[in-house]
């Protein structure tokens, strides 16, 4: 046995009081600074889950057909039908860029054209009842899932306060720096739990402490919402997305896509690229074309009901696709021959890579389109409760009220030993190469945490002085 003391024994009590501090300061200014971007996010992100349902009232016309008079009148016109009878009225013979057929009974056709005034990604697409050939709809869509003008607005509000990339860079920020939140969270509640307070008491320190623990609680309750939303968002976001992406093609999780470019091997993409359909006018349409394509990709495996058709472009072949994120995912795709009619190229979802298939499912859950009508309920509860907790921070903040409450973060890291403090460094210089947004945030974070420490001393000597 060693009879000598050591120094490590009372250190260790020390650097964890410090620590403990540094996370409570750092937990305090994420919901004081990012707590307005998060609680924004938040609340674009519940309507967003809840428009499905609205657009089903909202677009009733455009989405469903009208009840057929007799069983002639509801059997569906070939698909070449359905196209002239848009192009008749827009009065224009030009080729869609892509068509994705009724997928159940009582449900139209899209039929998707470009138009150099949208925006990327954008379609207009004339709604046509696939039984009469009537127009029930003309509206601007846009991606992969079709959303309608209710959802793209509040989308577009969601993503980047319809401020194009400038605008994304709030989003990033607050799914930066939500996981923080949520695990500084869990750590101070762990570590420094809310003592229980007589409902009896109404001092302003009892109300303090009584949302104090219904905000940690609640934080408990939503921790793995919390950490899903935030990685999920990062992978949809500017930056940190771009990098997660660059990461994937690096070891090879890419997304796999058909190759369309006749006699030219496949190649993997990312899933920004879904968003992102080009404007280039697609070869004219042969009359019976399209009708003999879907039977090439339905013989092919292609049996999804919600299918789109992309008419090729020069010297490019078809590209047919299931469009269908719920679950199981289907989301197959062939590259079929624009002569011959043969199918050149095909990607399964089974055949994805775990990461490629784990980045898929995480965009679809955090879109509300995973699981259906329980995904959007669940990103509708996810989203209240952030609102309810920013705002119960915010209480928090304003019945303390005192400038000099808490400790600044500079000091704090100045106490801790130096291998902790490298560590901190390198694990920060790390977080903030992978999440760049997150790393200037927090260099802002310290220099604001410095000015107000330099503002409370010069306050502090000047009252001294007066003296």
């Amino acid at each position: 046995m060693n009879d000598h003391p050591t120094t490590d024994t009372p250190a260790l009590p020390h650097t964890a009081s410090t620590l403990k501090g540094l996370i409570i300061r750092l937990h305090g200014y994420i919901g004081l600074l990012i707590g307005p971007f998060i609680l924004f996010a938040a609340l674009t992100g519940t309507l967003y889950a809840l428009t499905p349902a609205l657009e089903q009232a909202i677009y009733h016309q455009a989405l469903t057909t009208a009840p057929a008079a007799s069983a002639e009148d509801a059997t569906p016109a070939p698909l070449e039908r359905q196209i002239s009878a848009a192009q008749a009225y827009l009065a224009d013979d030009r080729a869609p860029h892509a068509v994705r057929p009724a997928p159940e009974p009582g449900t139209t056709t899209r039929v998707m054209f470009t138009d150099p005034s949208l925006a990327g990604g954008e379609h207009r697409a004339i709604f046509i009842d696939p039984e009469s050939l009537a127009v029930r709809g003309d509206l601007t869509v846009y991606g992969t899932s079709g959303v309608l003008p209710l959802r793209r607005f509040i989308d577009g509000l969601h993503r980047n306060l319809m401020q194009g990339d400038i605008g994304r860079l709030y989003s990033e920020l607050a799914a930066s720096w939500l996981w923080l939140a949520a695990l500084g969270g869990l750590a101070i509640w762990a570590f420094s739990p809310s003592p229980r307070v007589d409902s009896h008491k109404q001092t302003r320190t009892a109300k303090r402490l009584r949302t104090r623990r219904r905000h940690g609680l609640l934080g408990l309750v939503l921790l793995v919402g919390l950490l899903a939303l935030s990685a999920t968002g990062l992978t949809w976001s500017q930056w940190a997305g771009g990098n997660v992406f660059t990461l994937l093609k690096a070891g090879g999780w890419g997304t796999p896509r058909v190759s369309l470019d006749l006699g030219t091997p496949p190649t993997a993409t990312d899933a920004h690229a879904e968003h992102q359909a080009s404007h280039a006018q697609p070869a004219r349409l042969t009359a019976g074309d399209i009708d003999r394509v879907l039977a090439v990709a339905r013989a092919a495996g292609l049996d999804a009901g919600r299918i789109e058709l992309r008419l090729p472009g020069p010297d490019q072949a078809w590209k047919v696709r299931e469009i269908d994120r719920g679950w199981p995912s289907q989301v197959d795709e062939v590259a079929i021959h624009p002569q011959r009619l043969e199918v050149l190229d095909r990607v399964r979802f089974e055949d994805y890579s775990l990461p490629a298939k784990l980045t898929r499912w995480g965009i679809d859950a955090h879109m509300g389109v995973l699981f259906g009508l329980p995904n959007q309920l669940m990103l509708a509860g996810l989203g209240l409760g952030i609102l309810v907790m920013v705002s119960w921070g915010y209480a928090m903040w304003w019945r303390r009220r005192n400038p000099d409450a808490g400790q600044a973060l500079w000091p704090l890291l100045r106490r801790l030993p130096p291998a902790t403090l490298i560590a901190l460094g390198v694990i920060a210089a790390g977080l903030g190469v992978a999440m760049p947004v997150l790393g200037v945030s927090l260099l802002a974070l310290l220099a604001i945490d410095g000015l107000r420490r330099d503002r409370r001393a010069a306050v502090r000597e000047a009252a001294s002085g007066s003296r």
